[in-house]
């Protein structure tokens, strides 16, 4: 019989090949040397020198091209051929393994085969076997060898910590899959380790296995077997060096492979498609896995193997765009504002902000978006779109790209910072970050030095309290603030374009606040309402100028809503200004003066108008003129004119102020406060006030019975706060008095105990600050005689003046100090015609007046609009003209 040709695959023991053809490798037979026996690797115990005579025959035959013959078979089971085999350098075996003393010639030799040719080699290995006892060579030393293998890796962990970072000698027993390996580890000359080991940075597809659950067989993925074919025929049972890495979830080791010759076996896997890059060892190879990434790059060009299907993914044409970070979402979503304005959402690549989600991660959010946005709020960025990731329930389409600030990429900074985490993506995902890798290797060191949301201690958190939630608050902290000058705070919501959510960090405040001096136009509040003209373009620009960023406050003042009134600085200028140079806003001059911005806001008024911006689009100089001209013949008669009914009736007075109404008595007088220096000094003084009563060394009673005219300190009955009162009337016997509170126009009958001495200088209302509450009655009006109308009247005016900011013309003052106001609610009256004194004639719970004033008569103009909503009252018999027309006896 002729010899043979074939590969030798591996050698099972120091007697037993694995043969594959040469031009095809999966066709295998297992050939065991004729007439030997070798001593047998077992996992219970290798029997003595089993190791060294396998490594004998492995490290002479394995990957190479041999001759073999046949001589005979044992039909048993397996039905094993046994034979002889010929090197190219005509070396034979089992002669040269029998030699060198590492198999014995078995007790039954020769019984198989009684041929001659079988004769004469079994005599000749005879002869060689005596030589090798004789010189005590292998299997017949005289020392036994002893090889400790063990196939368990009790703790993993500890293992890599031992050998992390260190190169071992380990020998391929197994190869399961293109990165998979059973190695044998050799830990010394007599300490072996036999383990799974997967081939860091790499996946290659799975081969055909069994579900051990249920017994079926699951069938190789596309490329399996190929994968598996390619690392068997490089590395199966050759000598390999191991950089142990790490270990897996699952408790196995991962580590580099290197061929003695040839290197890192990865990135020929993935050049030929073998394989993909798998992102789960990436903070393990650190640098190198940049050239595994490479690998995969040539091999998805060239569509080998598991990317025959590939396209690739068309690079964003736009190249890096340079844009404003006009907002942050939060820590991993921003908006941008590229040159012409218009403004887009994007995600940065590969990142997540801390997880509302996660009890551990969930208050890092706020710092985590804080971070962000004094890092790039208003700042120049540049943006390389990476992808797009498609909607999903629940989630619109997003763009996800690389931004870098001053040369930095925005990712790697929340990173490793511990403010943002690594998005874990499929295989398939395109819209990862080009510097994923990096990514990996900061979120690790994160972790590793406990920065950010990695510390095991939470954040303190932050809490605003909202000052403008009510005005009793807003008051509390007026005084506070109004002290201030230039309070750092940032804007963290645009109403409109004179009207903000300010954060007050160094107070932990939050603050609705208003722009003193100015008005500008109101933007649409919801999709169905209708904007004022450049209403939208206003808060458009306020938007882009103040959100999100910081900002410097001069608190003035507090209106009816908690709102506070003052001055916004952004980059040191004032923000009302840029809008009046707009042509965004108006000067409303009486809050203008008393801010004392006027002539800074109308000199920017001036310029928008000169330049015909905005409201002032169609402006002609000679409309101010008009106005100055009526302005100054108002001005000539001051709203007073001579009495008598042959003198020219007297112009009724343009004096616009800000009010709140006090009180309304069940006549229908009213007492209002003028906001201004005058709220802003009572709001201090009443801080005072309270904590001087607080004190108890100040709780001394009155020394005589109070009366009439005095001013008492009074306890309120309301919330048992100290207010400044005067006596109106007293009674000795029940020991109570009627007091008016001087400041707010309420009054009450209180026991002589809840009266204290108000001779404090500093509280005194003749030399430190005079009453606050003005007496006051609507102009035009006439309230009804009969109580039941009149006490529905009282009523109605309360309930419309409530807490409400409102505008008051100061129509007449009576000699006695009463003023005589016609009343506007700011968000509401759009012209003259629209005030409160027509709602209350419209309900019908007033009419005309019957005498009217010479100031009154020369408004014709009201007039003629209140006679027509008395008419509308009438006709609808609305209030006191229920019954019909009560005027029509007279």
């Amino acid at each position: 019989m002729s010899l043979l040709e074939a590969k030798v695959k591996s050698v099972l023991s120091g007697d037993t090949v694995i043969l594959h053809n040469v031009n095809n490798p999966k066709q295998e037979r297992t050939l065991s040397l004729a007439f030997v026996s070798a001593p047998r690797i077992r996992r219970e115990g290798d029997e003595p020198f089993a190791f060294e005579s396998r490594d004998f025959l492995r490290r002479l035959l394995v990957g190479k091209v041999v001759h073999f013959k046949v001589l005979y078979k044992i039909p048993t089971g397996a039905n094993r051929e046994y034979g002889i085999i010929s090197l190219p350098n005509k070396t034979q075996l089992p002669e040269l393994a029998v030699a060198e003393g590492w198999v014995k010639i078995r007790d039954d030799a020769g019984r198989k085969d009684d041929s001659e040719e079988a004769t004469a080699i079994l005599e000749k290995l005879q002869v060689v076997e005596a030589r090798a006892k004789a010189d005590s060579k292998g299997l017949w030393a005289e020392t036994s060898g002893k090889i400790e293998s063990s196939y368990e890796l009790s703790d993993p962990k500890a293992f890599v910590e031992e050998w992390k970072g260190k190169t071992m000698d380990a020998i391929v027993e197994k190869v399961l899959s293109g990165d998979r390996l059973i190695v044998r580890l050799l830990l010394s000359p007599t300490k072996h380790v036999q383990t799974m080991l997967l081939i860091a940075g790499i996946r290659a597809p799975s081969t055909k296995r069994t579900n051990p659950s249920d017994g079926k067989e699951q069938p190789a993925e596309p490329f399996g077997e190929e994968a598996q074919q390619f690392v068997e025929m490089r590395l199966l049972q050759r000598n390999i060096a191991v950089d142990i890495l790490g270990v897996s979830p699952a408790g196995q080791l991962v580590g580099n492979v290197k061929h003695p010759v040839n290197g890192s076996i990865a990135p020929y896997l993935l050049k030929a498609g073998l394989a993909r890059c798998t992102d789960h060892h990436s903070t393990m190879l650190g640098a190198e896995m940049g050239a595994l990434r490479q690998a995969e790059k040539s091999a998805k060009d060239s569509r080998q193997g598991v990317f025959q299907g590939h396209v690739a993914v068309k690079a964003s044409s736009a190249g890096e765009l340079e844009a404003v970070v006009s907002r942050i979402q939060s820590a991993d979503t921003i908006f941008l504002r590229n040159k012409a304005g218009s403004e887009k959402r994007i995600n940065l690549s590969s990142v997540r902000q801390p997880k509302p989600s996660d009890p551990k991660q969930a208050p890092w959010g706020a710092e985590a978006k804080e971070f962000l946005r004094k890092k790039l709020i208003g700042k120049h960025v540049k943006v390389t779109i990476d992808g797009k990731r498609a909607a999903t329930e629940g989630y619109d389409e997003r763009e996800m790209a690389t931004v870098t600030f001053n040369g930095k990429n925005v990712g790697i900074l929340l990173v490793e910072n511990g403010f943002a985490s690594v998005i874990r993506h499929r295989q398939e995902d395109t819209d990862r970050s080009p510097i994923y890798d990096d990514l990996l290797l900061a979120e690790q060191q994160a972790q590793e030095e406990g920065k950010g949301m990695w510390n095991a201690k939470a954040p303190s958190t932050k809490q605003y309290v909202d000052y403008s939630e009510s005005l009793e608050k807003a008051k509390r902290q007026l005084s506070l603030l109004s002290r201030q000058r230039k309070v750092p705070a940032i804007v963290d919501f645009v109403k409109s374009g004179s009207r903000f959510t300010v954060l007050v960090p160094r107070e932990n405040a939050k603050l609705t606040f208003v722009l003193s001096g100015i008005r500008a136009p109101r933007s649409a509040r919801n999709p169905t309402d209708k904007a004022e003209p450049f209403g939208q373009e206003a808060h458009d620009f306020a938007n882009k100028r103040t959100l999100q960023r910081d900002v410097e406050i001069d608190v003035e003042d507090c209106d009816k809503n908690g709102g506070f009134i003052g001055t916004l600085y952004v980059n040191r200028e004032n923000f009302a200004k840029l809008l009046l140079e707009e042509g965004l806003a108006s000067v409303h001059e009486y809050s203008a003066q008393k801010s004392g911005n006027a002539n800074e806001l109308i000199a920017a008024e001036k310029k928008a108008k000169e330049a015909h911006k905005g409201l002032w689009h169609d402006w002609e100089p000679s409309a101010d003129d008009g106005e100055a001209a009526t302005a100054g013949e108002t001005s000539e008669t001051n709203g007073h004119g001579e009495s008598g009914e042959s003198a020219t009736p007297a112009a009724r007075r343009k004096d616009y102020r800000d009010v709140i109404i006090t009180h309304v008595d069940e006549t229908g007088r009213l007492k209002l406060q003028q906001i201004g220096t005058g709220t802003a000094a009572l709001t201090e003084l009443m801080n005072a006030f309270r904590n001087f009563h607080l004190n108890p060394a100040n709780s001394s009673r009155l020394d005589n019975p109070p009366k009439a005219g005095d001013f008492v300190a009074a306890q309120f009955t309301a919330d048992n706060e100290w207010y400044r009162a005067r006596v109106r009337r007293n009674d000795r016997e029940a020991k109570k008095a009627e007091v008016v509170y001087i400041d707010y126009g309420n009054s009450e009958t209180l026991p002589w105990s809840r009266l204290r001495p108000l001779a404090q200088p500093q509280f005194s209302p003749q030399t430190k600050l005079k009453p606050q509450a003005l007496d006051a009655q609507l102009s035009f009006l006439q309230l009804p005689a009969a109580p039941e109308y009149l006490a529905d009247a009282v009523d109605f005016i309360a309930r419309e003046t409530a807490d409400r900011q409102l505008v008051a013309n100061v129509d007449a003052v009576e000699k006695d100090g009463t003023l005589f106001v016609t009343l506007f609610d700011p968000a509401e009256s759009k012209s003259g015609e629209q005030s409160l004194n027509a709602d209350v004639v419209g309900e019908g719970f007033a009419m005309v007046a019957r005498k009217l004033k010479p100031w009154e008569r020369a408004a014709s103009a009201v007039l003629e609009g209140l006679k027509k909503r008395e008419e509308e009252a009438k006709a609808e018999r609305r209030g006191m003209w229920e019954y019909g027309d009560l005027t029509e006896d007279e």
